[in-house]
């Protein structure tokens, strides 16, 4: 399985990003070329090497109209940050900018301007979705009153863009995110002095793993979180992987540990599914009652319901009901034990499950659509035909399912 490691331990940028995961592509200059006939407006990128105690990486440096736009992250109407953080110098000159971008302005430039595919303009709008959500919250205005500011929104985009169209070109299965370093202290905006990290980019953050530490400043950016936010597929430690390409993105400034993000693209093993086992004791549920519970734990989303005929307690006959489920699934099946069993306690056990994968695919017969289950993996194919689809046909037009199999097997 194809998987991208990322190393957030001195926080994370959008250039930094963009930097790490363009050291991973086979041709890095080729794809900085690409990045500067998309068309946006008046931007151009530079790729550069930075030596970080001791490591070389890649700076990216993105001029708007010939300037480097020191600015480099979102910026909104009533939050001008005027603090230096190490990834980008935040000072905003009044007197050139005066024009605000809503996210509809934004939209227009992304979906109308650039030569993006359609699956890469979304991802850039969710991750301005995510920012410009967070800026609402911590505004306490609607999400169409936030204006971005002209300072940044440029190289903003430059740098959303570039990361989402990486992501796009490397195509991870998996995307696994240390816990992220937010750095710590105070920041210095136009309105006062905040804590680290800013009220915005902590709403973003929001059911992510961070930390603070010794180094003070703002080590996280909004529009870094919003990258990790969007594409992470877990949160942990580096997974036990096959390096192929290493990626060292940079920040500006120095500190005594190298700040960079690390980029690792590998293979990891096809590991087993972890799902989560619920089970419960029943003995004074009827078997109608018992049924209708299944099918609701089925509707709500579990992998497997099945029912074991245990002995109780005072020599009682019951029911062991068992339940399957993803983890983030785990909670609402809870709630639907209890809703619709008698029991007044659930346990849990994790539980590795290996699986075959598998693929659907819709096949045209004489008899009408029929849907085919192909199971690959561990060195074995197998197919099976939908049951549901067989036993329609076959009631139809009378025939059984041995004898549908067969005819379907000999077309």
């Amino acid at each position: 399985m194809k998987t991208l490691y990322l190393d957030c331990g001195m926080g994370a940028a959008g250039d930094m990003l963009t930097a790490a995961l363009v050291e991973l592509l086979p041709d890095p200059d080729a794809f900085i070329q690409e990045l500067n006939s998309l068309g946006i407006p008046g931007v151009r990128f530079t790729k550069e090497p930075s030596v970080k105690c001791g490591i070389t990486g890649t700076h990216i440096s993105v001029t708007v109209h010939g300037e480097e736009e020191e600015s480099l992250d979102h910026h909104t109407h009533g939050h001008d940050h005027h603090h230096e953080d190490h990834h980008h110098d935040s000072h905003h000159d009044g007197h050139h900018h005066h024009h605000h971008s809503s996210l509809h302005d934004i939209e227009h430039i992304v979906c109308g301007h650039l030569l993006l595919p359609e699956r890469v303009k979304k991802d850039v709008m969710a991750v301005y979705g995510l920012i410009a959500e967070a800026e609402s919250h911590a505004h306490g205005v609607p999400v169409t009153d936030i204006h971005f500011h002209e300072v940044g929104t440029m190289d903003a985009i430059a740098d959303i863009t570039a990361v989402c169209l990486f992501m796009d070109r490397l195509s991870p299965d998996e995307v696994v995110v240390s816990p992220i370093h937010v750095g710590s202290g105070q920041v210095r905006c136009a309105h006062g002095v905040l804590p680290v990290p800013a009220p915005a980019t902590a709403y973003i953050l929001k059911d992510m793993p961070i930390y603070g530490g010794a180094v003070k400043g703002e080590l996280c950016t909004p529009t870094g979180a919003a990258l990790l936010k969007h594409f992470a597929t877990r949160f942990g430690d580096m997974p036990v992987m096959k390096a192929r390409a290493i990626g060292y993105g940079m920040g500006k400034k120095d500190f005594e540990a190298a700040n960079c993000v690390r980029a690792i693209l590998g293979e990891t093993a096809d590991k087993a599914d972890v799902v989560s086992e619920l089970s419960c004791n029943v003995d004074d549920m009827t078997a109608e009652e018992i049924g209708f519970a299944m099918e609701q734990l089925f509707a709500g989303g579990a992998l497997e319901v099945y029912t074991i005929p245990i002995g109780m307690k005072k020599s009682r006959p019951g029911t062991l009901i068992r339940v399957m489920c993803r983890e983030q699934d785990k909670e609402k099946i809870i709630a639907l034990i209890f809703k619709h069993t008698t029991t007044i306690g659930v346990r849990e056990s994790q539980t590795q499950r290996y699986v075959l994968d598998r693929k659907i695919t819709a096949m045209d017969t004489p008899y009408g659509t029929v849907r085919r289950k192909d199971s690959t993996g561990y060195g074995v194919t197998r197919s099976k035909y939908e049951y549901d689809d067989l036993a329609k046909i076959a009631k139809d037009r009378g025939m059984s399912l041995p004898g549908l199999i067969r005819q379907l097997e000999s077309l």
